[in-house]
């Protein structure tokens, strides 16, 4: 079992993000598994592991609205290929390039990794530790 259970980025337009997450996680076989309106889980089976949401959000406090830095999440990746398969498809949903698919030897000789920012400047990142 890992050590996060789940993680939750405010995003500025909802839909827009929902349809952005939809086609990026989709070659990682990450769909939508919750609804909640304007906040939605996604997941690989029925537990929704990473959610996004039009802020404020139920359990946010005034003293966190103030935004600190941006985000930065990897998914967990099964293949190269599903790296590969990430990454078009969020570029092709509209994202920024942050660092091509490829080796990052620096972290480890396996580490294959793809870097995406999203519509609201979210550091996304596809790895696979082969």
């Amino acid at each position: 079992m890992g050590i996060i259970d789940h993680i939750t980025l405010v995003v500025s337009d909802y839909a827009r993000a929902r349809t952005f997450y939809e086609k990026a996680l989709a070659p990682l076989d990450i769909k939508p598994v919750r609804d909640f309106g304007e906040a939605c889980g996604f997941g690989r089976g029925s537990k929704p592991d990473f959610w996004i949401g039009k802020g404020p959000m139920s359990f946010h406090h005034p003293d966190q609205l103030r935004a600190i830095t941006t985000t930065h999440v990897a998914f967990a990746a099964r293949t190269r290929e599903e790296v590969d398969a990430f990454y078009k498809a969020a570029i092709a949903a509209g994202g920024k390039d942050f660092g091509a698919p490829g080796v990052r030897a620096h972290y480890h000789p396996n580490y294959y990794g793809a870097f995406v920012l999203d519509l609201d400047g979210h550091d996304i990142e596809a790895v696979f530790h082969g």
